[in-house]
């Protein structure tokens, strides 16, 4: 008798566990239908789309069957709507909210609806989360009924590659993780001082010097052995002591870029998961690698420039663009070849950064501010944004930037990118330009997440609920204003990232976190229940094989 109780409670057990539905980020509607069967995928199921523009959803969903459970679905063709067994992906135009998809779930059918293509594959990741985290076949689906659509229309993830260089193949799983968790934009940071990652035709000395750096500081900066260097950023000067010191590095060559054909295939599997990439080439500071290439860009042409082997502004070498003639032609022709390979809305200029003392000590700088009525640097800074924001809007384009580009005056049509704070955001809404809102303090997942790390991080905290218990719209704004916070972005550099696991292990959970606060209502923020379900996504991770701190599984 004792064993027939066990057994019974361990049916039971079994049941109440293959019905429990963890997804992240939380649906806007979701009805768990405990009492009816879950949907079995076996060998014998079918998919079958209404539509072609679905294609790109059965593709990525066969691709993670076939990874993660050494399965693939049978396809059907032909439309049979007494069929059974079968995981429909109907495209209907009857659904009124163009973003919205509906994902019903019963023993029979699986059926995601939407007007579109981009919901479809939404709906694909929700369905992607109702699949067990085991291997045991066949797989089983709880019955459920899920309306869903985002609540911000940019969610946006960034990587930087600069600082620390990842191939295609990393970089194509590192998009495939942005789309599991409805993310739409991907934030390619590809040049600054510590190296030029992309290939530009017209000019080849970009990547043939400036791709490739002879050493890399060990440990946080200023590295080990340099502690004893000061930095001082004065009004009129860089101040360093000792006058005469020199950086210490590990002395490894480090680099890599990629040609423009492999971008192509980057921006193509991108498109593929309905993620737009955003290339950012900065400018008018961050250019030490540029520098090394061409010196003659530079306010201080006849020193010898070289791709920094150090992290942070790089105020001790010069890393400023001199706001010429010669320069924004050299920047136009970059730029027409940048935008020839990404055809997003949207090209990322930097504009962080840029110290004005270099400008200040130039003589030929001082003759263009007096050329064009410039009453101080921050004006010259400006004047070089707009002058770069002309010519992309003239291509048909908008420029993003970091909130320095607000210093002097904000170029027309600009979006902003608030990373200093939430200030930046804050007055470009109020001037009615497009905001995301990355605050470093809690955007930015390069920083530790825990107070005593597990390896090395950037000496910062940003714990995980702090990032989910972020609120993208400040609360000063008016109702109105409030529309112009286009979404929110976290926020990846790599100085202190070497290899993909490291990525992984900064990346997760804060993603899911950041997810939720992008995709799912306001009110439905709840950090105890999305922990709850965090337990569940992390037996997923394991399943894909993602590295993660496993001190989120002791609470």
């Amino acid at each position: 008798m004792r064993k027939i109780i066990l057994l019974f409670l361990t049916v039971i057990s079994f049941k109440l566990s293959a019905q429990e539905v963890n997804i992240i980020p939380q649906p806007v509607k979701l009805e768990v239908k405990s009492k009816e069967l879950p949907f079995k995928i076996d060998s014998t199921t079918v998919i079958y789309t209404n539509d072609s523009l679905a294609n790109p959803s059965i593709a990525f969903l066969q691709n993670y069957l076939s990874k993660n459970y050494n399965f693939q679905l049978n396809l059907n063709r032909t439309p049979d709507i007494s069929r059974t067994n079968v995981i429909n992906l109907i495209i209907n135009e009857k659904i009124a909210n163009p973003k919205e998809y509906i994902l019903t779930v019963t023993n029979k059918s699986i059926i995601i609806g939407a007007t579109s293509d981009t919901s479809i594959f939404q709906g694909i990741q929700t369905l992607i989360q109702l699949l067990p985290t085991s291997k045991s076949f066949p797989l089983q689906i709880p019955a459920v009924s899920i309306t869903d659509y985002p609540r911000f229309d940019y969610r946006g993830m960034h990587l930087d590659v600069s600082r620390h260089f990842f191939d295609v193949a990393f970089v194509k799983q590192y998009i495939d993780y942005l789309a599991l968790h409805k993310m739409n934009y991907f934030h390619w940071h590809l040049t600054d001082d510590h190296g030029w990652r992309i290939e530009i035709k017209k000019y080849p000395k970009l990547t043939e010097i400036g791709a490739w750096r002879n050493g890399s500081i060990i440990g946080l900066w200023p590295g080990q052995g340099n502690e004893h260097i000061k930095y001082q950023v004065l009004p009129a000067e860089i101040k360093i002591t000792p006058k005469d010191a020199v950086i210490k590095t590990d002395g490894i060559r480090h680099g890599g870029y990629y040609t423009q054909e492999q971008i192509k295939d980057v921006v193509d599997y991108a498109a593929k998961r309905y993620i737009t990439i955003i290339p950012e080439i900065e400018m008018p500071a961050h250019s030490m690698a540029l520098l090394a290439a061409y010196p003659e860009l530079g306010t201080t042409p006849d020193k010898k420039y070289e791709v920094a082997e150090t992290w942070g502004m790089m105020n001790k070498y010069n890393n400023v663009l001199q706001a010429s003639d010669t320069t924004f032609k050299f920047l136009e022709n970059v730029l027409t070849e940048v935008m020839a390979l990404f055809p997003s809305q949207y090209i990322h200029i930097g504009g962080d950064e840029a110290s004005k003392v270099w400008w200040k000590q130039s003589a030929v700088s001082q003759q263009i501010m007096k050329a064009n009525g410039l009453k101080n640097e921050s004006e010259l800074q400006s004047h070089f944004i707009r002058r770069m924001e002309k010519f992309v809007s003239s291509k048909g384009k908008t420029i993003i930037g970091w909130n320095e580009i607000l210093q002097g005056g904000l170029a027309p049509n600009a979006v902003v990118m608030s990373w200093q704070g939430e200030k930046g955001g804050i007055d470009a809404a109020k001037q009615n330009h497009k905001a995301i809102m990355t605050p470093e303090n809690k955007m930015y997942f390069n920083h530790g997440q825990f107070v005593k790390e597990d390896s090395l991080a950037a000496n910062k905290f940003s714990p995980l609920i702090d990032v989910y218990n972020y609120e993208p719209i400040p609360a000063e704004l008016s109702a109105e204003q409030a529309q112009y916070i286009w979404g929110a972005q976290g926020c990846l550099w790599s100085e202190y990232i070497t290899n993909p696991a490291k990525v992984q292990y900064l990346l997760f959970p804060r993603l899911d976190a950041l997810s939720e606060i992008l995709w799912s209502p306001k009110e439905k923020r709840n950090y105890p229940d999305f922990q709850k379900r965090l337990k569940t996504q992390f037996k997923r991770y394991d399943l894909m094989g993602i590295t993660y701190s496993k001190r989120y599984l002791e609470n």
